[in-house]
């Protein structure tokens, strides 16, 4: 009967056997070269077997063995003014209708609701579990702010099984990060920040409490950096393909040094399980985060005072730069230090301190990432020139006020405007610009969101008050070889825009 093994084993005895057939086989073909009568000596063998490594090539045992100890599972008993929502969405502050379409419908929040998702909806005391993970020996505990957001009371699970009571110390909800402060007992073990990001590529290891399964260890790579998924204004967000779930929100994301490089907060799932789409809060930002939190129980960030959008490759072309790079600023708000500085619609920004702006976004997070007081040096492009300015910056409104709004206008030009136009004042819309009086709405006007009732405060940087106006600097716009014309409008809510539309000889 022939005996079958698995494939890459083999048995000792057949290793034995093509050895000594080699031997053979050696001593024939040197026969001719070797004395007959020259004796083989085998070498000895050690007296001890040789021992295996601790942990085999490859393995993540030894990461996990040292990091453990410090990730905990978080139970929260939540208040009367928690939403019922149980979709771990909207009820927990995150505004959906930011999120990409694509994915709108798949996003979930996750660790909250009890595992699964699956608590009785009037079940009462409701609860929430999630993860987290200790970042000092006295205690202090990091995990998301939706996980204890509405929190009554809040409990973690350590590892070697013990259950604790903690308090909620500070939470941002614009970054999702929280502080806990663990109530009773000291000298908890403890994990450390990495000092450098990951890159794309490299191995991570999670940790959690997914489904209530407290202790769940998975591994995958980082699959990109940078990610803006709609969770709010200072997204840039780690993605892993570390398979993560409902319950690992708040867990740390170690690399290969058992150092954590980011917070397990949210995935991108049709069912709702981990479909390899997960995004982790940069250790950076969540160390910053909770400094503030620890020292002041609060997050205050620097103020800019400005509206800003992107710049799109036609408003660029609008603009006669060669790149779609920078900040474009919509307004600044009167009294802001963007006003006291000088800096007016139209200007690109285009550095913070010497550091490059590549988009809105990230000037956002630039600015948000300094202290209110801080002096900082801009530089901006102004009608082809570039310009600097210092600014102090002011502390950002909690009111709700953003630093900057941001219009991701992506319409294709087409040669002409299709719009009828009147001043503003005549149809008494306004004391100053050209009034929308009616849309083509198969014209490019439309396409780029323009309706009727707006009015279009100023053409390529020069205020407009005729229509005329509006066709002169669209011919200037052309004379000079530009490929669009930049058009700052003014809705009918009083939001105003930039908008580029391209131009051909068809313009008008």
């Amino acid at each position: 009967m022939t005996e079958t093994r698995p494939t890459g084993r083999t048995s000792r005895r057949a290793l034995a056997s093509v050895a000594a057939a080699a031997l053979i086989a050696g001593g024939a073909i040197g026969s001719g070269y070797l004395p007959a009568a020259t004796p083989a000596y085998a070498q000895a063998l050690p007296k001890s077997p040789i021992e295996a490594p601790e942990h085999p090539p490859g393995s993540f045992a030894g990461i996990v063995n040292k990091v453990k100890p410090g990730v905990v599972s978080v139970k929260v008993k939540l208040d009367d003014s928690a939403s019922s929502d149980d979709d771990d969405g909207p009820s927990q502050g995150r505004n959906l209708q930011n999120v990409p379409p694509q994915l709108r419908e798949f996003f979930k929040r996750f660790g909250q609701n009890g595992p699964g998702g699956m608590q009785p909806q009037h079940q009462s005391p409701r609860g929430a579990v999630g993860s987290g993970f200790i970042i000092s020996a006295d205690g202090y505990v990091v995990t998301n702010n939706h996980v204890v957001d509405h929190a009554k009371t809040v409990q973690v699970t350590l590892d070697d099984g013990r259950t604790l009571d903690a308090k909620v110390i500070g939470k941002d909800s614009k970054t999702d990060v929280a502080l806990l402060k663990i109530t009773e007992g000291s000298n908890f073990p403890y994990v450390q920040f990495g000092k450098a990001a990951p890159q794309v590529g490299d191995w991570v290891v999670a940790i959690g409490n997914p489904f209530g399964l407290g202790g769940t260890v998975t591994a995958g790579i980082v699959s990109a950096r940078g990610r803006d998924i709609g969770a709010g204004p200072y997204d840039d967000f780690l993605q892993i393909d570390a398979p993560i779930n409902k319950g690992n929100s708040g867990g740390p994301t170690f690399n290969v040094n058992g150092e954590v490089v980011g917070m397990n907060t949210a995935i991108a799932s049709p069912s709702g399980g981990s479909v390899g789409l997960a995004f982790a809060i940069p250790a950076e930002t969540v160390q910053a985060v909770v400094d503030q939190l620890r020292t002041d129980g609060k997050v205050a960030r620097g103020y800019l005072g400005v509206q800003i959008q992107p710049v799109t490759q036609d408003i660029a072309e609008g603009l006669g730069l060669d790149k779609a790079k920078g900040a474009l600023v919509d307004h600044a708000e009167n009294g802001t230090p963007a006003a006291k500085a000088g800096l007016k619609a139209g200007d690109v920004i285009e550095k913070v301190n010497g550091d490059t702006v590549d988009s809105a976004r990230e000037l956002s997070r630039k600015i948000a990432g300094l202290k209110p007081g801080a002096k900082v040096e801009l530089s901006y492009l102004r009608g082809g020139k570039t310009d600097t300015a210092t600014v102090t910056l002011g502390t950002m409104p909690t009111d709700g006020t953003k630093m900057a709004s941001r219009d991701d206008d992506s319409g294709n030009g087409q040669p002409r405007l299709g719009l009828q136009l009147a001043p503003a004042g005549d149809v008494g819309l306004s004391d100053q610009g050209v009034a929308v009086v009616q849309v083509d709405p198969d014209g490019p006007a439309a396409a780029k969101g323009i309706e009727a009732g707006d009015v279009i405060l100023d053409v390529g940087g020069q205020s407009v008050a005729r229509p005329s106006d509006v066709a002169t600097q669209i011919r200037a716009a052309e004379s000079s070889g530009r490929k669009a014309v930049l058009m700052r409008v003014k809705s009918g809510k009083g939001q105003t825009r930039f908008v580029a539309v391209s131009l051909n000889k068809k313009a008008g």
